[in-house]
């Protein structure tokens, strides 16, 4: 095809339909719905449950396991998708060590694309955006642009030509997603706009459920060509960061990963159209938004109830203490090393000049110490004379999170 015939072809394809966009409606689950005192009842719990955690952590805990769950968010998000890229193998692509292996560098690529995104999340980047049109385009964008270049090319479900992912664009072709057909290209902004409007105007509790109700409908709209699912769940992700305050400290989506086939059967289930007068006002089953709902708030609550069992101090400094035990043992670590990590679980930062009076030790064998931990990535500093802070790395997350993630096989 010529590149005046591809164009033609292109324009026609962006075509608007001239779908109602009411199509798409309800955005929420409304307060007159028998379902709404359950999922109002759940937003509190989680709002309690949340905070609570966030308050049990001394704050150097708190940034440790921010940056391992922001790879972990990683690992579980690219696996609802089939790209199965282990923590450890992206904790490497963050510091450049690539596989050789030209399918695993590829997947490396794709995670470190993610963990940069979701870090500009973490950072702010998306405050008061998550469900505007440019907060979505940008989020996608800073996902996409970083991707290697054979991952930015889909196939046409027709034609079987090759089509271009442009990062932080809405797609310009007609698309199918097993039975959903999404409104058609040249509607998209259109539907968006709602999007925007419907969830912009919400109050604490709505703006919790549009975590959930938001997610099957940008879904369902599917606004990209490619990389919806990784989009929807960091908007989700970034409005329960912003409204619940939660620290990055959990999230959503290892639940959704360990139930993958209950999340993509609900969010099918959402698709169809409402059935009697008892299903809600709109177009779409306001049952079935309410199902996705109770089970995405429920989730949430499990992973809080999994990471509370996981950083509870006490059993998190049993878990250190017996590491670098072992560690001092087989020669690893310095005798005496233990104690620095005890003090930073519970004061969060620890200045360098401190360590040779708290371990009544030579400044010489302060810094032996202190070299050690940093060497094992046990400890963390911003720079070579800044304080140290805790870290959580990915390799020993086995040893000191068991669950977390699955341990990484042998080579």
């Amino acid at each position: 095809m010529s590149d005046t015939n591809a164009d033609s072809k292109a324009a026609e394809e962006a075509g608007d339909r001239g779908e109602n966009v009411a199509l798409m409606e309800p955005l929420l689950v409304s307060e007159a719905s028998r379902h709404r005192a359950r999922l109002n009842d759940l937003v509190v719990d989680l709002s309690g449950r949340s905070a609570g955690f966030r308050r049990s952590l001394p704050q150097g805990v708190i940034r440790a396991l921010a940056d391992l769950v922001r790879a972990m968010n990683c690992y579980y998000s690219n696996l609802i998708e089939g790209h199965d890229t282990h923590p450890v193998d992206i904790e490497r692509a963050l510091k450049g060590d690539y596989s050789a292996d030209s399918r695993q560098l590829v997947l490396q690529l794709e995670a470190r694309a993610h963990i940069e995104a979701q870090k500009w999340i973490d950072e702010g980047g998306l405050f008061g955006r998550a469900t505007t049109v440019d907060g979505l385009c940008e989020v996608h964008r800073r996902f996409c642009e970083l991707l290697p270049e054979e991952m930015l090319w889909i196939e046409h479900p027709q034609t079987g030509a090759q089509l271009p992912v442009i990062p932080g664009s809405l797609r310009k072709h007609d698309v199918r997603i097993g039975r959903h057909v999404p409104v058609s290209p040249g509607a998209l902004p259109r539907f968006l706009a709602i999007f925007e409007e419907g969830y912009a105007q919400t109050g604490r509790t709505d703006r919790i459920l549009a975590a959930a109700c938001g997610h099957h409908r940008l879904l369902w709209m599917h606004p990209f060509l490619d990389g919806n699912g990784r989009v929807a769940r960091m908007m989700s992700y970034a409005i329960l960061f912003e409204t619940l305050d939660t620290g990055g400290i959990w999230s959503v989506a290892r639940g959704l990963a360990r139930h993958e086939n209950e999340y993509k059967q609900k969010l099918m289930e959402c698709d169809r159209q409402r059935r009697n007068d008892l299903d809600g006002r709109g177009h779409l089953s306001e049952e079935a938004l309410a199902g996705f709902a109770d089970f995405f708030l429920r989730v949430c609550l499990d992973q809080i109830d999994f990471m509370e069992s996981l950083m509870q101090p006490d059993r998190l400094r049993q878990r250190l203490l017996m590491w670098s035990e072992e560690e001092i043992r087989t020669g690893n670590l310095p005798p005496k090393s233990e104690r620095v990590l005890e003090v930073l679980l519970y004061r969060g930062e620890l200045p360098r000049g401190d360590i040779a009076g708290l371990l009544g030790v030579s400044a010489r064998q302060a810094r032996r110490i202190t070299s050690a931990l940093l060497e094992r990535e046990i400890v963390t500093s911003a720079s070579a004379r800044g304080p140290l802070r805790l870290a959580l790395p990915a390799h020993l997350a086995p040893r000191l999170m068991p669950g977390l993630f699955p341990e990484k096989p042998s080579a």
